[in-house]
C-alpha cells in the first residue's frame, strides 16, 4: 500500500519561505506524476503544482515565480519550495501521487502565513 507523508509546514510571516517535502513509500515504482494541492478554509481544494517523471512542471498562476516543485526519483520524494509567501497562501497542503495502480493522497500539512 502506497503511503505519502508530508513534512515542512508551519507558521511564517508574509514574505517568508517554507519548504514542503513528501516521501512516497510502499511501491517499487516511481509515481508517474506528483502534485501539490492546497485547501483553504471554506474553499475547494486547488492544484498548486505538478511534476512528471521527466521533471516537466506546471504551476497555478497564483504561485508562478514564487513556488518551485522538484522531485527525486531515486528517493521517491517531491518538494515544494515556497518563497515570497502571502497570507492568501494559508491552507492545508496535500501531496498527491499518480501511479499506474492508482492515485494516493498524503494527510496534509498546515501552512499559515501571517500578515
Amino acid at each position: 500500500q502506497v503511503q505519502l507523508v508530508e513534512s515542512g509546514g508551519g507558521l511564517v510571516q508574509a514574505g517568508g519561505s517554507l519548504r514542503l517535502s513528501c516521501a512516497a513509500s510502499g511501491s517499487i515504482f516511481s509515481p508517474n506524476i506528483m502534485k501539490w494541492y492546497r485547501q483553504a478554509p471554506g474553499k475547494q481544494r486547488e492544484l498548486v503544482a505538478s511534476i512528471g517523471l521527466g521533471s516537466s512542471t506546471n504551476y497555478a498562476d497564483s504561485v508562478k515565480g514564487r513556488f518551485t516543485i522538484s522531485r527525486d526519483n531515486a528517493k521517491n520524494t517531491v518538494s515544494l519550495q515556497m518563497n515570497s509567501l502571502k497570507p492568501e497562501d494559508t491552507a492545508v497542503y496535500f501531496c498527491h501521487a499518480v501511479y499506474r495502480s492508482g492515485i494516493y493522497w498524503g494527510q496534509g500539512t498546515q501552512v499559515t502565513v501571517s500578515s
